[in-house]
């Protein structure tokens, strides 16, 4: 049981001006850290392995409320810190934090161990910006079972506490490479044997028709761009095709983290499909 008194009563405790200076880029880079929130994130981060989890800051609610997140924390060699509620509000990026937050290790993986990998289905984040976004396509390209996410370096940094929070934990499920420029990454993927797919509301193919013509089973990689203007036509221009998603009602478009469910569970959907490259029994 976690004592009656937190042992961190002071927010300017060194250990907890170290914390809330990863909420800046520079400062994460630097210490190669960054805060995971919340009882999912911080329940992943232990789970991850190679020590990841470095510390843990926990109010006593949230320490009893969650033993079990607390005890794997431990187990997994990280310094858990009782702290009260004001220390969390200096730490945590959220209006409402949940009385956990994890400093860790990052956890990008190097873009040529995704290609040794041989991948079947990626998500690329050419030209995303807004870190909910970026996180939020991590958490797709996760459930839709993708192999790697890549962000390139014109993307938002994918230690963002908001890109970190809207992966709800995804970040510790499948490879992720950053910083790498657009056209390595696409040329990187095509040498793998992977066909590269810009989505772009104005593409000259069709989804539908695309998987109609069952053309998507094989090794697959969604280029996505910017929220607001897409993909530039450089960008485009390196892709095998530019595919759309259809809009069969009167929406103007769809947003690009919807976009990219759409595209990610179709090849999905044709991979797992008859002739395609992965069997109805994978994960």
């Amino acid at each position: 049981m976690p004592p009656a008194n937190p042992e961190l009563i002071s927010p300017r405790s060194p250990r907890v001006a170290a914390a809330r200076r990863l909420a800046r880029r520079n400062f994460r880079g630097k210490e190669r850290l960054f805060l995971a929130e919340g009882p999912q994130a911080v329940r992943e981060a232990a789970g991850y392995g190679k020590e990841t989890l470095v510390e843990l800051f926990a109010t006593v609610e949230a320490a009893e409320r969650y033993a079990d997140i607390v005890g794997e924390a431990r187990t997994a060699g990280a310094r858990v810190h009782l702290a009260d509620e004001q220390v969390i509000a200096e730490i945590s990026t959220t209006v409402t934090p949940q009385g956990l937050v994890g400093v860790c290790r990052f956890v990008d993986t190097p873009f040529e161990e995704i290609l040794a990998a041989r991948p079947r289905l990626v998500a690329v984040l050419a030209h995303v910006r807004d870190p909910g976004n970026a996180g939020t396509v991590l958490r797709c390209a996760d459930a839709a079972g993708a192999d790697a996410v890549v962000l390139t370096d014109a993307s938002v940094d994918l230690y963002n506490p908001k890109a970190v929070r809207a992966s709800v934990g995804s970040l510790f499920h499948l490879p992720v490479a950053v910083g790498v420029p657009v056209e390595q990454a696409v040329a990187g993927l095509k040498a793998a044997g992977v066909r590269v797919l810009a989505a772009d509301g104005a593409g000259d193919h069709d989804l539908d028709d695309e998987l109609d013509r069952r053309t998507m089973g094989g090794p697959t990689a969604w280029v996505f761009g910017n929220e607001a203007w897409g993909l530039p036509e450089e960008t485009r221009a390196l892709a095998d095709a530019v595919v759309r998603v259809p809009i069969h009602g009167r929406a103007e478009s769809l947003n690009l983290a919807t976009a990219a469910a759409v595209c990610l569970y179709a090849s999905a959907r044709a991979q797992r499909a008859f002739g395609g490259c992965r069997s109805v029994t994978d994960s």
